[in-house]
């Protein structure tokens, strides 16, 4: 049985989440950086946060004072509109004051292999952030329909990788580089962002204690404080 603790927050539209989820995102920050004099966050890719990155953009932060980076990418070129970078340069980048946060995209097309970007982009996580595992004061993830989450997929060796912070994995056809269990689980703070009628199943089973994280990897997130889970009507409705 997982004993996580979850606090649900539901949102009763698409533009409500995404006000929810820059407001709590903000807070989070300016509460970091009133004990540290640096903020390091993990955001996630994918259609539902971007809402959330445009408004988080125009945010009156110390935004200089930020590290931004991702928990997951795939394996395309930063330009490819499939890349999460693509899509936060796009959102949260593309906003004055946002601008200024210290954005470090992972490697990916410019290294000879996804095995070689995930060991760079390891090295970049251990020299922004400190511990072992490397802690974050905010990590930001999805969930998928079929329970993954950052690019941690149902049947993939990652899953049982407690020695490696950053992995090649491969989801719905793509390499992939993502941010392990035990880094995801070493964060502050943990926020799970979750729109639509198809998150349904999966959310009910990332809430269940019982839910095995075989299927449900998004349940191998277990860090020592609760978990946010900020959701929309439609992925909570009966």
């Amino acid at each position: 049985m997982n004993n996580q603790i979850y606090e649900t927050i539901i949102s009763r539209s698409k533009l409500e989440l995404a006000y929810s989820c820059s407001n709590i995102i903000s807070d989070l920050i300016k509460k970091s950086l009133t004990s540290k004099e640096r903020c390091q966050i993990s955001l996630s890719g994918g259609s539902t946060p971007s809402e959330a990155y445009k408004l988080l953009g125009k945010e009156k932060l110390e935004w200089s004072k930020v590290d931004i980076l991702l928990g997951d990418e795939r394996w395309v070129d930063q330009s490819n509109p499939l890349s999460n970078s693509y899509m936060l340069r796009n959102t949260l980048l593309s906003n004055s004051p946002g601008n200024q946060a210290n954005f470090l995209p992972v490697p990916t097309t410019d290294c000879s292999s996804p095995k070689k970007s995930a060991a760079l982009f390891q090295k970049q996580v251990q020299n922004i952030c400190d511990g072992n595992p490397p802690v974050f004061d905010l990590i930001l993830l999805g969930l998928g329909d079929d329970g993954h989450t950052a690019s941690l997929f149902p049947g993939e060796d990652a899953l049982n990788n407690v020695e490696d912070w950053v992995v090649n994995t491969n989801g719905k056809g793509l390499e992939r580089i993502t941010l392990t269990a035990p880094v995801l689980s070493s964060a502050k703070n943990v926020v799970f962002l979750v729109s639509g009628h198809n998150k349904k199943l999966a959310l009910k089973r990332l809430l269940d204690p019982n839910e095995s994280p075989k299927r449900t990897p998004a349940k191998l997130v277990n860090p020592s404080s609760k978990i946010i889970v900020l959701a929309d009507e439609d992925s909570t409705s009966d």
